[in-house]
């Protein structure tokens, strides 16, 4: 079985009416879960109800903690709010248990086994976290997919960040948003395809994922541009959408895939995702049935992987 990691925040997103698992990289585990890849998330909880909470929340959904480190720390939380149109916004509570993920051999030992990884820029706001998760990625296999979620929070971000991230990726997903932030940051021209194969190139990436919410999904690689609009679906609230989204492209893409199927398989995803409150609603029967019918048997997983997806 494939294997996929995601390493960096675990935390409760933090609703008027209660709280739900969050933080990107738990959303990305827990999906890819769901859709059949074995998923290991990296991370820390603190010594608190809120750590013992969400650790029974990973187990009940079959997700392993053995690299769920306990930390002196509060676990993270984070405050939602949603406008009309149920766009998310985030307030982020500071030095929680994410901040201090510590490096460790075993750590080492996962990352040697990894098929894809995805990180994002949030956990590396601490010099801590910053550094497990680039020695994490250190670690990988030449072929595995580093995937950076960018992920852009608040003034949780820098240059620097962003620039040692795509250094240690070779796939990046980002929204439109996040695309109009980096562009001013690193004075790229202002049209997105310019942008984007720019990026592209400097830092020789294999593909680009670029979502657009109503505007649906791009992606390209240094061949092609693969367009997709967006599936219909009435938006509850969009947290989480985009780490769904991820999940699925990093399955269809460990599976073989064409980016435009991958693509298309994607944003269905997200759609639901939308339609859903929270960041991580069961995917019912008849989506993954649907997933199940683009080819993806389990002899086809293997075959695809084995056969070097993208050049070494």
């Amino acid at each position: 079985m494939l294997k996929v990691a995601g390493i960096g925040e675990i935390l409760f997103d933090v609703f008027p009416e209660g709280k739900q698992l969050g933080g990107a990289p738990c959303n990305f585990v827990f999906h890819s879960k769901a859709l059949g890849l074995d998923a290991y998330l990296v991370s820390a909880v603190g010594n608190d109800e809120n750590g013992v909470e969400l650790c029974e929340i990973l187990q009940v959904n079959g997700l392993s903690l053995q690299y769920i480190q306990r930390a002196p720390f509060p676990t993270g939380t984070v405050e939602v709010s949603l406008d009309k149109d149920g766009t998310a916004s985030y307030l982020i509570n500071g030095n929680v248990a994410w901040d201090h993920i510590l490096w460790s051999h075993s750590m080492q030992n996962l990352a040697s086994e990894m098929d894809a990884v995805c990180f994002g820029s949030l956990a590396q706001r601490s010099i801590q976290s910053s550094k497990s998760i680039h020695n994490f990625l250190k670690h990988t296999k030449k072929d595995c997919l580093r995937v950076f979620d960018v992920n852009l929070r608040q003034a949780f971000y820098s240059r620097d960040i962003i620039e040692s991230s795509l250094k240690n990726a070779n796939v990046l997903k980002l929204n439109q948003e996040e695309l109009e932030i980096i562009k001013n940051i690193f004075n790229l021209p202002k049209s997105d395809n310019e942008s984007l194969r720019i990026i592209l190139d400097r830092y020789e990436l294999y593909f680009i994922a670029l979502t657009q919410g109503s505007a649906g999904s791009v992606m390209i690689d240094p061949e092609n541009n693969y367009y997709c609009p967006a599936f219909p679906a009435t938006v509850k609230d969009t947290v989480g959408a985009g780490d769904a989204f991820l999940a699925a492209m990093i399955m269809g893409k460990l599976r073989g895939l064409s980016l435009d199927k991958v693509n298309r398989l994607a944003g269905k995803v997200a759609a639901y995702v939308c339609s859903q409150s929270g960041a991580t609603p069961s995917l019912p029967d008849s989506l993954l049935s649907e997933l199940k019918q683009e080819n993806m048997s389990a002899q086809t997983i293997e075959n695809a992987h084995s056969q070097k997806i993208y050049p070494q």
